[in-house]
């Protein structure tokens, strides 16, 4: 979200790295609660610690495999994450906040699917001339696509124009609106602050 403020400076850019890289090893933390998780991921942190830092996104093997490992390791964060929250009896305010993380990683983890169908097919996107400055899309413009579509909202200026992308933006779009319409109001009219809070 805040990649278009970052691309001014190189400091910012580097920082705005830096910030990412720091996520994904957060992450790793998150879901460490047992010793083969944490090595599985660990292992899936290190593509994506080069798919988020080297951002490029070509038709080449090696690319293809590591915004698919990247994939996996977001998967996988999402699953461990809604095994933890959905597990417990009683929501508390770490449920929410944690049913909400999931939220913003589905959306992480759709844009690596673009980015890798866009891989695969240069034309799978067309970025209007009229409100984009460029042609071919890029890491912040799949998150930008992805939010826009999780969340219906739309994203003005790109239009999916393959037929895999348009099915993944609908099967997006219906799983954002049924996250928030199910399980998120399930989780708040089962919610109650702790008394000593």
């Amino acid at each position: 979200m805040y990649y278009p403020y970052a691309e001014r400076t190189r400091a910012a850019y580097y920082a705005f790295r830096l910030l990412g890289s720091a996520v994904i090893l957060l992450s790793v933390y998150a879901v460490s609660y047992r010793r083969r998780l944490i090595v599985l991921a660990g292992l899936l942190a290190i593509p994506a610690l080069e798919h988020r830092v080297l951002e490029g996104t070509n038709a080449s093997a090696f690319s293809m495999l590591n915004i698919s490992l990247s994939f996996a390791f977001d998967a996988l964060v999402v699953v461990l994450i809604f095994h933890r929250v959905f597990v417990r009896g009683r929501p508390d305010s770490e449920t929410v906040f944690g049913a909400l993380s999931i939220y913003l990683l589905v959306g992480f983890s759709f844009a690596s699917i673009y980015g890798l169908v866009a891989a695969v097919q240069p034309r799978a996107f067309y970025l209007n001339p009229a409100t984009n400055l460029h042609s071919i899309a890029d890491r912040f413009d799949f998150v930008y696509y992805s939010f826009a579509t999780l969340t219906s909202l739309g994203a003005s200026g790109i239009t999916p124009v393959s037929h895999e992308v348009r099915s993944l933006s609908v099967i997006e779009a219906m799983m954002g609106l049924f996250y928030l319409a199910v399980l998120i109001a399930r989780l708040m009219g089962a919610y109650r602050p702790r008394a000593d809070a």
